[in-house]
């Protein structure tokens, strides 16, 4: 059952065309621009994380850029090092609209290129002309891999039928109550790397008996072993955290194994259930 087993932090997965992404990653949805997210991003990249993940609606891309430039600094590192999520927001799904949308957050946060550029939702009838706009990106060398988020399997085979280049990437809700089993699949088939959202379910699955059980044999938290189990299924997983000793907890999964059998149990808790919008109802 177990496919994939990462063997440390800065352990990535390779990307159709060859970028490499890293499996682990900070999110920073819902976190305010301001010191607080800046002091978030420096540690994790302090910590060992190489991927950060943000987008146009979060409104805190300067300070994702801030942070950035000061760690890469503090740190040693070289931009090449690290790997940068941004998404383009539903009102910018236009083909002009699209591009002006990957300057725009290239500049807020202050960088030459991204590493991935999401479309954030599948807006109906606009997803095609704003996915034109990333091939054209990519083509240019503007953005080192391009992809999609909260895409379902028929937005996927939409898409398909008129896109030269395929999504790397589809970012979705995902977490043992909602483990898109047949999406996961799907993406497996096309080579599309699945990355998980919301991966504890915004701390909604922490009390949860199975996974407090096997957390206390293991001698982890059952955040660490949601995300263990995103790791051994293949599942890039984002996180979200500001207080650095989560960020470090959050990055502790290369000391332990999941059973197949306590896969199984995992597996079996999906209730098909959303702590997000329905990407098909969405109210855009």
């Amino acid at each position: 059952m177990t496919q994939h087993t990462a063997q440390h932090l800065q352990d990535t997965t390779v990307l159709t065309g060859g970028v490499k992404m890293p499996w682990l990653g900070l999110g920073v949805f819902q976190v305010e621009d301001g010191e607080e997210l800046v002091q978030a991003v420096k540690s994790a990249i302090a910590h060992g994380y190489r991927s950060i993940d943000t987008a146009a609606i979060y409104q805190n891309e300067r300070g994702v850029g801030q942070a950035i430039a000061e760690a890469l600094a503090e740190n040693g590192l070289r931009r090449e090092e690290l790997f940068i999520t941004s998404k383009v927001w539903n009102a910018d799904l236009g083909y002009e609209e699209t591009l002006a949308a990957y300057e725009a957050s290239l500049e807020r946060l202050g960088l030459e290129y991204l590493d991935l550029y999401l479309i954030h939702w599948p807006v109906k009838d606009k997803y095609k002309e704003a996915w034109r706009a990333l091939e054209t990106l990519f083509k240019a060398g503007r953005v080192k891999a391009v992809g999609v988020s909260n895409f379902q399997i028929h937005h996927l085979e939409d898409l398909l039928k008129d896109a030269e280049i395929r999504p790397a990437v589809n970012q979705v809700e995902l977490h043992p109550y909602l483990s898109q089993q047949a999406l996961r699949s799907y993406c497996r088939e096309q080579g599309i790397q699945i990355e998980a959202w919301s991966p504890l379910m915004q701390g909604g699955l922490l009390d949860q008996p199975d996974l407090q059980s096997i957390a206390a044999r293991a001698g982890k938290s059952v955040a660490q072993v949601i995300l263990r189990w995103d790791l051994q299924h293949g599942i890039v997983t984002i996180p979200k955290s500001t207080k650095e000793l989560r960020i470090q907890e959050n990055a502790a999964l290369f000391d332990f194994e999941l059973s197949d059998e306590e896969m199984a149990v995992i597996d079996g808790l999906n209730r098909d259930q959303r702590v997000g919008p329905d990407p098909d109802n969405f109210d855009f």
